[in-house]
């Protein structure tokens, strides 16, 4: 594996890093006086393990070419999702180790569907962790997206490349300096999260936690009823606004702080973005009045509707007792997603924009079969490469996603339950629909074998499907 000592040797530091990590919830373990050795036991085992990783990759030349980058993606999510686990393992609380790494996993990934039934009996620590596992993989998500997926040529990311004579050896020095900004970003975003949450009357715990899922638009919170719990339309906005600030593209972030002051009102994809939102507002307010529902109010439209469509996954409302037409809303939505280059997941709105663009031009071709037609993105031409690469990659994704629904409908769970779940996971969600796995709902009840189907579910709609389908290819490993 002499190849491969890059890929470990960066494996080995994301583990210390996820080690030295574990410490902080032992701080509110001291402050709670919920002290156990729980996260210092699992501290000392990621860090030994990431040591190992560290030192016995040393003498390589710290180049990353095109596989590699691959195998680094899947890993890099994969172990830490496994040593994530530890906390829940070694915890007080009776956590199997299927229940711990699909809690794990929906917070690296940013999923937010919990298999805890009653997060307000739970210790601080586990609470604080859950965020912290958030907050880690909504940065980890951006840098990647930025830095790695471009390259890989993953689903027509290829577009959003910083410089187009980047080659696969120069990614790591040029994810260094790139991954710097976007932690200072990121981080500062969190913060006045955290403080906006504190002066709408949050308590500085919630508010640390609640503040990183918001960014990472996870959607992790401390109380069964999610944001609904404070009942509070002034930490709801905040909530909205912040969510949105993380489903950005976080590039654009590094445009405007360059000197681009219009990128957030020239950005073709944040533009459709919030296009989509009120158009989506709209509509389902429109159903709700026409058809009398008593269960809703403007509120709770708008919360709903920014959480589904981000992937965040927040709730403040029982949605599905709005009737039918508002779940096949929130199923578009959760296929949908952000933008490429945030925190969010789904099939993301540059890939919906392309796909229009090119119907329309199939369109325009049948009415005047002579006519010429070059299908254009922010005012840059689109060649066939990338077109083919972005409906291969919406094709694979519902088929990945009727797949997953077939796999957990032979487990045993309902129709709603699996086409909700299967949606939920692929595009990280949270929330599913029905009574079981719903807005006020978990997914504790569900049989093992369906929580392992969602969290490969969860790790492949994370990783842009292609990332973890390769690997399988015995064409991906022949030199």
């Amino acid at each position: 594996m002499s190849n491969y000592k890059t890929v470990f040797f960066t494996l080995g530091i994301l583990q210390i890093i996820l080690g030295i990590f574990m410490l902080i919830p032992v701080l509110a373990q001291f402050f709670y006086n919920e002290i156990d050795s729980s996260f210092f036991g699992a501290s000392i085992v990621t860090v030994i393990f990431g040591i190992l990783f560290f030192l016995s990759n040393l003498d390589h030349d710290k180049k990353l070419n095109l596989q590699q980058a691959f195998l680094l993606t899947a890993l890099s999510w994969l172990s830490i999702a496994i040593f994530g686990a530890l906390p829940f393992v070694f915890s007080s609380v009776e956590f199997s180790f299927t229940n711990a790494f699909f809690e794990s996993m929906s917070g690296i990934t940013t999923t937010g569907s919990t298999i805890i039934s009653n997060l307000e009996d739970i210790p601080k620590g586990i609470l604080l962790w859950r965020a912290i596992l958030q907050w880690l993989g909504g940065i980890g998500i951006i840098v990647m997206a930025i830095t790695l997926m471009p390259i890989m040529n993953v689903g027509g990311m290829q577009l959003f490349k910083v410089s187009n004579n980047d080659s696969s050896e120069k990614i790591l020095p040029k994810s260094k300096e790139i991954a710097l900004r976007l932690i200072y970003i990121y981080s500062g975003l969190t913060a006045l999260c955290a403080l906006s949450y504190k002066v709408l009357g949050m308590n500085v715990f919630d508010s640390l936690t609640h503040s990183m899922t918001t960014i990472a638009t996870g959607g992790f919170s401390n109380y069964n009823e999610s944001i609904g719990f404070f009942n509070s339309a002034s930490i709801e906005i905040s909530a909205m606004v912040f969510i949105i600030l993380g489903s950005l593209p976080f590039i654009a972030y590094i445009k405007f702080l360059n000197g681009n002051k219009r990128i957030f009102f020239s950005d073709i994809q944040i533009k459709t973005f919030l296009k989509i939102i009120f158009l989506s507002i709209i509509i389902l307010s429109m159903y709700l009045v026409i058809n009398e529902t008593a269960q809703f109010n403007l509120r709770s439209i708008f919360f709903n509707v920014i959480s589904i469509l981000t992937g965040t996954g927040y709730v403040n409302a029982q949605f599905d007792d709005w009737g039918g037409f508002p779940i096949i809303l929130f199923l578009g939505l959760m296929f949908i997603g952000g933008c490429a280059g945030s925190t969010t997941c789904g099939v993301k709105i540059f890939r919906v924009q392309i796909l229009y663009s090119f119907v329309i031009n199939q369109i325009k071709k049948i009415i005047y079969p002579k006519g010429i037609f070059v299908l254009k993105y922010n005012q840059n031409p689109v060649d066939n490469k990338f077109i083919s690469s972005i409906i291969s990659f919406i094709y694979l994704y519902l088929v990945i996603f009727f797949v997953i629904s077939a796999l957990l409908s032979l487990t045993g769970l309902d129709f709603i339950t699996s086409i909700s779940g299967a949606a939920t996971s692929i595009s990280n969600v949270g929330p599913g629909l029905g009574s079981i796995i719903g807005p006020n709902g978990n997914f504790s009840t569900l049989p093992d074998i369906s929580k392992w189907i969602l969290s490969l579910g969860m790790i492949m709609g994370r990783l842009e499907l292609f990332a973890i389908l390769v690997l399988f290819l015995p064409s991906f490993w022949k030199n």
